[in-house]
């Protein structure tokens, strides 16, 4: 049994909070680089040279790079042979997540109530995941979600008799729906299985899976990448102005479910699909 701090957590979290929110993951920034030379009509690769200057700014002046700084969704991976110590770990992470929003300078988006709508002013409280692994390690993965995407996100229940086609055209028209609401291009997160709530679940914890990896079935990589040339054929482009590149990545992510069902979920993320981990 290894003992830790859920003060270390609280620190971690804060850390990434800002961190997610300044730094692409390296091959998102690859993919956008990758996009950006594919556009060869005036005003999608004007828009994709915009995007990645973009980028280039909020390294330079050490600044956010999208102004919605997100709602912040935690994923705690948690070794059954840790023991934690020093307080709640629900409090640690929200007064991680206060701190990083604070300290970082960064929007505070979050309202206590759905309908009421009063800010709560440090971006509290944060969406958090635990799940128990092997191990005595805890991995903590900050991913700040932005609404413009999240609001695109949609699921569906479908019955046993729909099949891979079903889903492929559930996913395009998702995307035809969303146009340049999302700001694409988009990495999208697939979740298929599971329940109502799981495959939600599953569609956003793909979307913090690296872009450069692939699932590791062969049947899903080669839906995931029929998906994404699919998606780019449907003449979206760049923050919906036409082009080559609606999408950078699509990342599926499946659960066993009930025989009587097939639950769908689909979660946008921007061009700027943030997310960062660290190990404690």
């Amino acid at each position: 049994m290894r003992e830790v701090s859920v003060n270390t957590i609280r620190d971690a979290v804060a850390s990434l909070c800002i961190q997610a929110n300044k730094i692409l993951p390296e091959d998102l920034t690859a993919c956008l680089l990758r996009a950006q030379k594919q556009e060869t009509q005036p005003l999608p690769a004007g828009v994709m040279t915009d995007l990645v200057n973009n980028l280039a700014a909020a390294k330079e002046l050490d600044c956010p790079i999208c102004q919605d700084c997100g709602m912040a969704v935690v994923f705690l991976e948690i070794g059954q042979d840790v023991h934690l110590v020093d307080g709640l770990l629900t409090d640690a992470v929200n007064e991680g997540v206060r701190r990083g929003y604070r300290e970082g300078y960064l929007r505070c988006s979050v309202v206590e109530d759905p309908l009421l709508r009063k800010n709560t002013g440090d971006n509290t409280p944060a969406v958090i995941h635990e799940q128990l692994v092997a191990g005595d390690r805890v991995t903590i993965t900050v991913a700040p979600k932005g609404f413009g995407s999240e609001n695109m996100s949609c699921l569906k229940m479908f019955t046993p008799a729909a099949g891979r086609e079903d889903i492929i055209q559930f996913v395009l028209d998702s995307v035809l729906t969303a146009g340049g609401n999302p700001c694409p291009p988009i990495v999208l997160g697939i979740g298929i299985g599971g329940d109502f709530e799981q495959c939600a679940y599953l569609a956003k914890k793909a979307l913090c899976r690296p872009v450069s990896v692939r699932h590791k079935k062969e049947y899903y990589k080669q839906l995931e990448l029929e998906l994404l040339e699919r998606i780019n054929q449907l003449g979206v482009g760049p923050q919906g102005f036409g082009g080559r590149t609606a999408a950078l990545a699509v990342n599926v992510e499946t659960a066993p479910t009930h025989i009587a069902g097939l639950p769908v979920a689909v979660n946008f993320g921007c061009h700027v699909t943030r997310h960062m981990s660290r190990t404690v």
